[in-house]
């Protein structure tokens, strides 16, 4: 597929790709557990019964990975620092010689605070978590702060909630409901307080990496369309209201575990230098079934009110997530409408897909349809700064163990050899274009 026919994006525009920790670092000896690590141990948790143990091993490799970014040309990579093992001895020592390495290859690094891997001991559940991330916060900034000009504090909060706390299909399995709401709450007051850390350290250009796609209402019934506004409100304006707003949605506010949820909004919603979106598709919505459902393997149980629907008539990843390129420039322009100028310059932090095969011209067609849909955003007027490819390696998809690759760079899991993928070299070639 040419790439000289995707429009030019503006001069200073950010092209990178994304990784986070617990999914390609491996050496889970060398630090300490994760609530992943205890949820992995438990049978029947991942379906192909893998943990992320070795994964890509990236924290003895990470040389070779390096060398793959500067090969792809990329702007910037967004990888995560894993808390656990900052926690650990020398393992703050990682991160460092890490930059350092990308630093010297032209590479700029953008850091992910938090992406699910929270210290086996703690639990979201409980306020004083937030206290104890700005901590930790506060000593990744410091020692790597002189280098790293581009932060991003959580990533994808609301699916942490609902994946993790709600629905218990993800780390640490709790299955409590609308009982989750405090984990929502929790998660975003230490965004606030970890922005604040990071001013403090003399850090500057964060950002928050938050999941969005359009609901679509499964019909113009009332049932349906009232279900699609919750759904929306739920996973949502539940995440961004309180940044962008500074206060939760009508009859969300009062369900917080807060003695003084105005003080709590005000560190909630800090102001930030941009907006991170992850998309991946629009999500088509119905009126409670009346009974346990499921999609895309996730348990829908009746007690939800809302039922979630396939959208027919588009491709399929090999994930079975449906290809709607056209749903990225109906979010942003919604977003742009919704909050006016309260919505900071917005980065696309995660755009990807799941498919086999080294030539994976599928994979090439996705990236392609949706970096044309961004542009057409931009020129709707939304003011985008960055595209960041989910991702550079295939690694450990959470619970679907090894079973999803979105990597442009195929890993055998076996040897850990990597090698480039069709994608890899079209994306490199769209980044040479572009310049």
């Amino acid at each position: 597929m040419a790439t000289d026919q995707i429009p030019q994006f503006p001069a200073g525009f950010l092209w990178g790709v994304s990784t986070s920790a617990h999914q390609i670092e491996g050496a889970a000896d060398e630090r300490e557990p994760s609530v992943w690590d205890a949820f992995t141990a438990e049978p029947g948790r991942v379906k192909d019964g893998s943990t992320a143990a070795v994964a890509c091993d990236h924290y003895h490799r990470h040389g070779e990975d390096v060398a793959l970014l500067a090969g792809l040309g990329v702007d910037a990579y967004r990888f995560s620092v894993s808390w656990p093992r900052v926690n650990s001895p020398g393992g703050l020592d990682f991160y460092d010689r890490l930059v350092d390495e990308l630093c010297a290859a032209g590479v700029r690094p953008v850091p992910t605070l938090f992406h699910w891997d929270l210290p086996v001991a703690l639990d979201w559940l409980e306020r004083d978590t937030a206290s104890r991330f700005a901590e930790y916060v506060t000593v990744v900034a410091e020692r790597l702060g002189d280098r790293v000009h581009k932060w991003i504090t959580l990533n994808e909060p609301a699916e942490h909630t609902l994946l993790g706390h709600a629905l218990g299909v993800h780390a640490p399995g709790s299955r409590l409901l609308f009982d989750a709401l405090p984990v929502a709450h929790h998660q975003l007051l230490a965004h606030g307080l970890a922005v604040r850390a990071l001013r403090a350290a003399g850090a500057g250009d964060i950002g928050i990496a938050n999941s969005h796609g359009p609901t679509w209402p499964a019909s113009a019934e009332p049932a349906d369309v009232a279900a699609a506004d919750f759904y929306d409100l739920l996973l949502g304006r539940l995440f961004a209201d309180p940044l962008l707003l500074g206060r939760y949605p009508d009859g969300i506010g009062e369900l917080m575990p807060s003695a003084d949820l105005e003080s709590d909004l005000k560190v909630i919603s800090e102001p930030l230098d941009w907006y991170g979106v992850n998309y991946y598709a629009p999500t088509r919505v119905g009126a409670p079934q009346g009974a346990d459902g499921e999609f895309g393997g996730v348990p829908i149980p009746a007690e939800l009110p809302f039922s979630v629907k396939e959208i027919e008539g588009v491709p399929v990843t090999d994930f079975g997530w449906p290809v709607v390129p056209e749903g990225l420039t109906e979010l942003l322009t919604g977003f742009r409408e919704r909050y006016g100028d309260r919505l900071p310059p917005v980065v696309i932090t995660e755009n990807g897909c799941s498919y086999e095969g080294l030539d994976d011209q599928d994979r090439i067609a996705y990236l392609d349809g949706h970096i044309r849909a961004l542009h057409r955003a931009l020129e709707a007027g939304v003011d985008v700064r960055g595209y960041f490819v989910w991702s550079l390696l295939d690694n450990f998809e959470w619970a679907e163990g090894y079973a999803r690759r979105f990597g442009l760079v195929h890993v055998d899991f076996a040897t850990l050899e990597r090698t480039p993928k069709a994608s890899y070299a079209w994306f490199r070639d769209v980044l040479r274009a572009q310049r």
